[in-house]
């Protein structure tokens, strides 16, 4: 079993490399419009956008910078296949102009658009990161009218093209049942507020460089392509940065497609291939410990399960769990120039079966 991850160093406001409808989930996370840190990146783009932020014209900034992003959302509407799915995370952003403290609201402004070009929104994840100290507060502080609440949550919109996707094979429902996560997984992970992701680094991306990427934690995209797609399925990210969603797809047995402006961004990306295998396998190794964990714990207080996952021989809670296997990394290298392959064991890792399950 291989996968192959591609990487574009150009803008994705044209990717003309992807076909349509070639595409089965978009996980990504833009630049945000009037954060200053990307205040250059936008400017470099329309030089209109540099003219309205030092005639203190947020209002207008805000406009022109999202009218970039425009051009990418269009895009990712071609190239997804028709039942796919777009996962979004965007942070709204506060900003004082011309004395004038404004939210501007990011993730209302790209849904619109969004929906505009023919999506369907489905419920909207809000991610609690919990990075600000309990007692930072914005404003007079203590004194009223003037203080205001401190935005400690991000969105990851949720959009798909076209009707739900349907299995019609015997092949592809057997590899939809592969892909299946656990029940108390999907307990977590299917809620509309994330409390348990932090937004801090990760152990793949410890580097300065990650500080200018804005990067979110390998955990989310993680998670994000697991709930949205099966294995085999291409995944794209039109803003990679330093590589969060290619790494995540390799961990999931998912090709990938990536677009990164930024040139300097490729040697870190290129250094990390040689630790996501040992990587990915630890993560997937701790999703199993996580629910050997849990079967334990719960068998104290509900007695014995019904259903037995078939590689791995170990309980689980539902029917829909019995063929889920999680493959482990065997490789991961260049096959050629931005471009990657990686190979997978088709059996259950051998330390948590139980009872000589059937191996696949």
């Amino acid at each position: 079993m291989k996968t192959t991850h591609r990487i574009f160093f150009e803008n994705s406001r044209n990717m003309e490399g992807v076909p349509s409808e070639s595409v089965h989930l978009v996980v990504t996370s833009p630049p945000y419009p009037m954060i200053e840190m990307w205040d250059e990146m936008f400017a470099a783009q329309n030089s209109d956008i540099r003219d309205a932020l030092s005639r203190k014209h947020g209002s207008v900034a805000f406009e022109l910078m999202h009218k970039q992003l425009d051009h990418v959302w269009d895009e990712v509407y071609r190239v997804l296949k028709s039942g796919g799915v777009a996962a979004i995370n965007i942070g709204d952003a506060t900003r004082t102009i011309d004395g004038d403290f404004v939210l501007y609201q990011n993730h209302s402004r790209i849904l619109t658009y969004l929906l505009k070009l023919g999506f369907s929104s489905l419920p909207v994840i809000l991610w609690r990161k919990q990075t600000n100290a309990p007692n930072k507060f914005m404003g007079s502080g203590m004194l009223p009218p003037g203080a205001y609440v401190t935005l400690e949550h991000e969105f990851i919109l949720v959009l798909r093209k076209g009707s739900m996707r349907e299995f019609k094979s015997a092949d592809q429902k057997r590899i939809r049942r592969e892909s299946a996560f656990f029940w108390e997984e999907r307990n977590v992970w299917f809620s509309d507020i994330w409390f348990d992701l932090k937004g801090t680094g990760q152990a793949m991306n410890k580097d300065k460089i990650r500080l200018r990427s804005g990067a979110y934690p390998f955990e989310l995209a993680y998670r994000l392509i697991n709930m949205f797609s099966v294995k085999g399925d291409t995944v794209l990210d039109p803003f990679l940065g330093t590589g969060t969603t290619t790494f995540a797809a390799m961990a999931s047995c998912r090709n990938s497609i990536g677009f990164e402006v930024e040139p300097n961004f490729r040697e870190h990306i290129h250094s990390q291939i040689h630790t996501v295998v040992a990587f990915s396998n630890e993560h997937i190794r701790n999703r199993i410990k996580s629910h050997i964990d849990f079967i334990e714990d719960r068998a104290k207080t509900k007695g014995a399960f019904k259903h037995q996952n078939k590689h791995y021989g170990f309980p689980v809670v539902t029917s829909q769990e019995k063929e889920l296997l999680l493959n482990q990394l065997i490789s991961a290298s260049e096959a050629s120039d931005n471009t990657f392959e990686v190979t997978y064991s088709k059996k259950p890792q051998e330390e948590f079966c139980r009872d000589t399950p059937q191996k696949s």
